[in-house]
Order: C-alpha cells, then structure tokens, then sequence
C-alpha cells in the first residue's frame, strides 16, 4: 500500500509539473487555488474509484470460491468491501490535493514569463 500512495504522489507531482502553465492562466483568469485543486483531483480519484471497483470486485469473486472449500461456509457482507474502498480514497484525498495546493500556491507570473 505505501508503494502504491508514493507512486500516486508522484504521478500527482508529475501530473502537476505538466499543467503547470495551464495552471498559471487559471490563476490570472481569476481561479482560486481550492477550484485548481479540484479541477486537478478528479481525474486521480477516478483513477483510485475504478481501481476499487475493479478489486473489490476480483476479491469478491476470489473469496467466493476459496470460503467455498470450507465445511462451514460463510458469505462475505457488502460493508467489508465499502471499509476497505474508504481507506483508499481517503489517503488520495490527503496525497494528491497536498501536491495540488503547493503548485496552486507557486507564483503564477514566474512559469507564464517564458511564453
């Protein structure tokens, strides 16, 4: 799991460092950094919400046939896979939008002086 939030921090990063023009005429334009963070963020807790669905999913399936070898068997309750979707989301939501503010918050005029 620590692996794959660092990998997320530095998608978000690199993400962050590819827009950060288009980030600069936002905030010209008028666009408070909370709108940039928001903005930027969609696509990465898209990204964090299929990858949910995709493993609760495969789990499921994969728990399924396993707990069936069993003599006693047990199903599994739908609020297992919503706890474990939670924490996902919830450390995307601490990682991405702290890169995002800290570009949000560079001068603008800086990287706009090149063009």
């Amino acid at each position: 799991m620590l692996i794959s939030y660092l990998g997320l921090f530095g998608l978000a990063s690199f993400a962050a460092q590819q827009r950060i023009k288009e980030i600069g005429v936002r905030k010209v334009l008028g666009a408070s950094v909370g709108s940039i963070v928001l903005l930027l963020s969609k696509d990465f807790l898209k990204l964090v919400l299929i990858a949910i669905v995709i493993a609760s999913s495969l789990a499921w399936f994969a728990m399924n046939r396993w707990l069936q070898d069993f003599q006693y068997k047990i199903d599994i309750p739908w609020w297992v896979f919503v706890v474990a979707g939670l924490l996902p989301v919830l450390i995307a939501f601490v990682t991405i939008p702290f890169q995002k503010v800290k570009t949000g918050l560079m001068n603008s005029v800086k990287f706009l002086r090149a063009e």
